[in-house]
Parts: C-alpha cells; sequence; structure tokens
C-alpha cells in the first residue's frame, strides 16, 4: 500500500524544472556517451580486424561483427541529433528493407565491381542500402551474395563498409561530446531546446521509441498474422540475429528509462516486475530467429514477447511520463 501511494504522488508530482538539467547531466553521462563510445570502440576494432584479412568467415571478423552490431543496438534508440545527421543512423542501419534494396544493389556493385569502393570519401556518398551492418550481414552470412563476383572485390567492399561504419560512429561520437550534451545541458538557452523540460522530452522519447520500434517491427515483421506469418522478415536473420538484436534493443530502451525514473523506487519497483515478466518470457523461444511463429504453440510465446514489451512502452507512456511531467509527442520514425 506504502508503494502505491509513492506511485501516485510521483504521478502527481513530477521532476521539478531545477532537478530538469542534473537528470539530463545524468542521462547522458551514464546511458548516452558510454554506449557510443563502445560503438566507437567495436566498429573501428572491427574495421581493423578486417584490413588484415581477407578470410570473411575468420572467427575474429565475425566475432567482432557481432560485437560491434551489439553496440549498435544498445544505441539505436537515441535517434536524434548526431545520428540523424547526415542520415548517419541510416547508413548505419539501413533495415527495414522491404524492397530488398539491399542484396539488389549489392548484386549491382559487386558484379559490375564498382569502383567506389576505393576511396572512403566516395563510399560515404554510396546508397545507405550498401553501408552499415545489415549490408555486412549480407557480405559475411548470405550464401547467394558470397558467390558473387571475385573475391578479392569481396574483401575489398567489406573494408570499405566497416572502415565507413567506423568512421559513422566516431562522427556520431565526436558531434556528441562535447557539442550536442552541451546543447542538451543548456536547454533553455538554445532555440533547439527552449525550456530544460524540452531536454528531459527528448530522452523520454528516445526510451518510447525503442520500444515501440522493437514491438512492431522487431517482433511485429515476422509475427506478420496468424493466417500469413512472415519469419522471413525476422532482422538480422542470416546472422542469427533476431531474437539477440530484440533483447538488447528491449534492455537498452529499458536501461535509459530506469535512468530517467532513477531516484523514484515506486518507478524502479514497477520496471523491476515488468524486466522480470520480459525475460520470463524470452527464456521461452526456442528460435534465436523467430522461425516458430507459424506453429500455433510457438507463436504464442513470441506474442507474449511482445505483450511483455508493450507493457514496458505502456509504463513508460502512463507512468515514467508524468512522473517527469513529459507527454510522447513526435520520434525520429514518424513520418513527414
Amino acid at each position: 500500500m506504502k508503494k502505491l501511494c509513492t506511485f501516485f504522488i510521483a504521478l502527481m508530482l513530477p521532476v521539478s524544472a531545477s532537478a530538469d538539467r542534473a537528470l539530463v547531466d545524468r542521462v547522458i553521462s551514464n546511458h548516452v556517451i558510454p554506449r557510443f563510445q563502445t560503438l566507437a570502440q567495436t566498429t573501428a576494432q572491427l574495421a581493423e580486424t578486417a584490413a588484415q584479412t581477407c578470410d570473411l568467415s575468420n572467427g575474429q571478423v565475425v566475432s567482432d561483427y557481432h560485437a560491434a552490431f551489439d553496440a549498435w543496438i544498445g544505441v539505436s534508440h537515441l535517434r536524434f541529433g548526431p545520428t540523424e545527421t547526415e542520415d548517419r543512423a541510416f547508413a548505419l542501419a539501413f533495415w527495414p528493407d522491404p524492397r530488398s534494396k539491399t542484396p539488389k544493389a549489392l548484386r549491382t556493385m559487386i558484379t559490375e565491381e564498382d569502383p567506389v569502393i576505393q576511396l572512403p570519401e566516395n563510399y560515404a556518398e554510396a546508397s545507405i542500402s550498401v553501408r552499415g551492418f545489415y549490408a555486412m550481414e549480407y557480405i559475411l552470412f548470405d550464401e547467394p551474395t558470397q558467390a558473387l563476383g571475385h573475391p578479392e572485390y569481396q574483401c575489398a567492399l567489406f573494408q570499405a563498409m566497416t572502415q565507413d561504419t567506423a568512421a559513422l560512429s566516431q562522427a556520431i561520437l565526436d558531434d556528441w561530446q562535447p557539442d550536442y550534451a552541451a546543447l542538451m545541458l543548456a536547454a533553455g538557452q538554445n532555440e533547439r531546446y527552449q525550456t530544460e523540460k524540452e531536454a528531459v522530452q527528448e530522452l523520454f522519447k528516445a526510451s518510447l521509441t525503442g520500444f515501440q520500434f522493437t514491438k512492431d517491427t522487431r517482433i511485429g515483421r515476422p509475427l506478420g498474422s496468424f493466417d500469413n506469418p512472415r519469419s522471413k522478415r525476422a532482422e538480422a536473420r542470416r546472422s542469427g540475429r533476431s531474437l539477440r538484436n530484440m533483447v538488447l534493443a528491449t534492455e537498452a530502451s529499458l536501461d535509459l528509462a530506469r535512468e530517467l525514473g532513477q531516484g523514484e523506487d515506486a518507478i524502479q519497483s514497477r520496471y523491476d516486475e515488468l524486466e522480470h515478466y520480459f525475460t520470463t518470457a524470452v527464456a521461452k523461444l526456442e528460435s534465436p530467429v523467430f522461425a516458430g511463429v507459424s506453429d500455433p504453440q510457438s507463436r504464442v510465446k513470441v506474442e507474449i514477447v511482445q505483450q511483455a514489451v508493450d507493457r514496458l512502452l505502456e509504463y513508460t507512456l502512463g507512468g515514467l511520463g508524468p512522473y517527469l511531467g513529459v507527454a510522447e509527442g513526435f520520434n525520429a520514425l514518424d513520418g513527414d
């Protein structure tokens, strides 16, 4: 009963304006910057490893790829500011790809041995469909793509991809520290964030966006409908990362939500309960790529995981939002 009272008091007493700047500072320091540092470090390591070998089945190449992809998923909800500059987020992660632009563009590039890969500045201007983690996945894990062209070109292409991804990741980090972090901390004194509350809302929206994308896209796409399941639409299924990405993305959004609600016991307690529900549901899934969505019994297990993410989304919107004194607003995934 005492926890319930605390929760309702939290709803009635949003975070004060004087505390907003400290909250933003803490979230940037504890959540945002460390994650982008990890992305920059792991993509640089991947580029370094790729530069040393043309054996793309090399265990270290594959391991470094997964580590870098993990790091991207850990920041993929932070779709504002430096990640949106020059469409960097899309260049790192062009997915969903409903028209299969990536395999088509890669086929053309490889068979014609497009010289765009020879200079980093030229490759940076290439179509986003041949850049980033999902394009690299085809080179590493898709047999039809691997069978195209000459191995030497495939190697050079992969090296160009990794160098480009490392450069993008470093550029995002460089923009965050110190410039964009300082911009958010100076909320109320600039045009981008005209009040301190707007900076808090930006971070709040990022958590919501992460949960929403995971629920609707990472889980929703392979689920399809009961009569028309679409397991082949699962994210990163060729590399067996579909479930892994979903879990990492949910954990990242939850970590941000917890940082925003730090200091409020009722909120943290509720997130504990919701996280337990989520992890319990995930533990019952059999396939790392949601292959069981066409089987009624397996499908129900995936639907329960989706419901678990939806509970996190709804509580963040209806519990954390009022505590912070912010609303959903628009996010980076909204249309025009």
